[in-house]
């Protein structure tokens, strides 16, 4: 923000700015609107729509409230606008990202051909990016820049290490960039060095090893630091180019092109009341390990270590390590969604929620996935080697070694059967759970209530 500040200052333009250390500063954002309508009397106030239902309400109010006219523009790092996503979503029954992807891709003309056909012969190449690195682990992957600290993230730095003292994570390790040169620094190091391997690996898991073949790119994205087509264009060119093949092209393409834009439609389609959904009536506390790492289950320690460490995880930490056990442990989707917003550096309400509340926890009881993403220790292990590491087995969901996990992942099936019995996608699973005994079921209700009692006394 400091140096956006800078750069239209150079630019010739007047901006008032408030230091997150300003004695005198308000409160929140919608206060400093107020008080600067106050000083300068302006006849129209013009906002570009903020990311936070709530805010964009405050800021109508208090317009409102001043008798000051007020323009809201679109926000154009987002390609598919408000309508756009209406008139699509309102065409069906259920809210498919798929199908919006392939509408997207045909109408920004992206990886089709001129019959509007895609290119390589598939809309999707999920099937080929699930692989893992196996017991050699990644080897080396080509490092990301590391952009030099100027004066000015120097003083940021500083700021945060005093004002939150008290809050968790480390600045140490900060390496993102802070203005637009740098964000697209960071996007031709990526097309160049790790996007020819990102499908393939993109799921895949590995002690000490946060980024791995990801972009690191979210942050430069929802930061507005980088435009999302300069980002898609610069992929599907190196597949042009032969750079890189099509299913690790079509994968990263679809992040953006895809699903950042599918669940922005669908926050805003279904904001306020969105964020504050519980399909499953979950109402356990977030365990403190989630803001500590201090846990004997590798998997969540070493995930949440990432976080702390770098504000940041890729996506298959973030949904089936960190919100796998908070769909399965039942923690309060409220007090989940507040958590990914506080620890991660790309995280906004209109994309946590989505990716929290409806992707992680099903709490929006199927807008966003067709089915909740539950899963035991033994996926971790196949896509990772955090289990190696673990006094936890993750075959085992009985016993003091039995993988909290794969205890809480029956236990789960067992709770909302009858809930999904009608859910076709997960026949396999619920079929599954019908195999095991009344004793065996019993045994692993034990054992879940053990994992309860450990974790709310801080020894899981």
């Amino acid at each position: 923000m400091r140096h956006f500040r800078d750069d239209l200052r150079e630019d010739g333009w007047t901006v008032h700015y408030q230091p997150a250390d300003a004695s005198d500063r308000a409160d929140d954002a919608p206060e400093f609107l107020r008080r600067q309508i106050a000083e300068h009397q302006p006849e129209r106030v013009a906002v570009t729509e903020p990311g936070r239902h709530g805010l964009l309400r405050a800021i109508e109010d208090i317009c409102e409230e001043a008798g000051v006219e007020l323009q809201v523009h679109a926000d154009d790092h987002f390609l598919a606008t408000h309508r756009d996503f209406e008139e699509w979503a309102d065409e069906r029954k259920e809210l498919t990202l798929e199908y919006f992807y392939r509408e997207q891709r045909r109408a920004y003309d992206v990886l089709v051909t001129d019959d509007g056909d895609p290119v390589g012969g598939d809309w999707n190449f999920d099937d080929d990016n699930q692989e893992s690195f196996g017991a050699d682990g990644p080897g080396m992957v080509p490092e990301g820049p590391t952009f030099e600290r100027d004066a000015t993230t120097e003083a940021v730095l500083d700021l945060v290490r005093t004002q939150f003292a008290d809050a968790p994570g480390e600045l140490t390790e900060f390496r993102w960039p802070v203005t637009p040169a740098q964000a697209r620094t960071a996007l031709a190091d990526f097309v160049e060095h790790r996007l020819p391997k990102f499908g393939t690996y993109q799921d895949a898991m590995w002690t000490g090893r946060a980024f791995l073949y990801h972009s690191r790119l979210s942050c430069a994205l929802n930061l507005k630091l980088l435009d999302p087509m300069t980002a898609v264009r610069a992929a599907e060119e190196a597949y042009y180019d032969g750079h890189a093949p099509i299913n690790a092209v079509e994968g990263f393409i679809r992040q953006i092109l895809g699903w950042r834009e599918f669940v922005r439609g669908v926050y805003w389609r279904y904001a306020p009341e969105y964020v504050d959904r519980n399909a499953l009536d979950a109402t356990e506390d977030l365990p403190e390990f989630y803001w500590t790492g201090d846990t004997d289950m590798r998997c969540l320690s070493e995930c949440v270590g990432q976080v702390r460490e770098h504000a940041y995880a890729h996506h298959i930490p973030r949904l089936m390590v960190m919100g796998l056990f908070g769909l399965l442990y039942g923690v309060d989707p409220q007090q989940m969604n507040a958590w990914h917003e506080a620890m991660y550096i790309d995280a906004w309400e209109w994309v946590s929620s989505p990716n929290m509340v409806g992707m992680a926890l099903y709490a929006d009881g199927g807008t966003v996935g067709t089915k909740p993403y539950t899963a035991s220790g033994k996926y971790i292990n196949r896509m990772s080697n955090y289990c190696s590491h673990c006094r936890y087995d993750p075959d085992q969901a009985t016993g003091e070694d039995a993988c909290p996990f794969t205890s809480l992942y029956w236990n789960f099936l067992e709770r909302h059967q009858d809930r999904f019995s009608g859910n076709r996608r997960m026949n396999f699973q619920l079929a599954n759970l019908r195999r095991k005994d009344d004793e065996e079921l019993a045994a692993i209700a034990d054992r879940v209530d053990e994992v309860r009692a450990r974790a709310e006394a801080g020894e899981l």
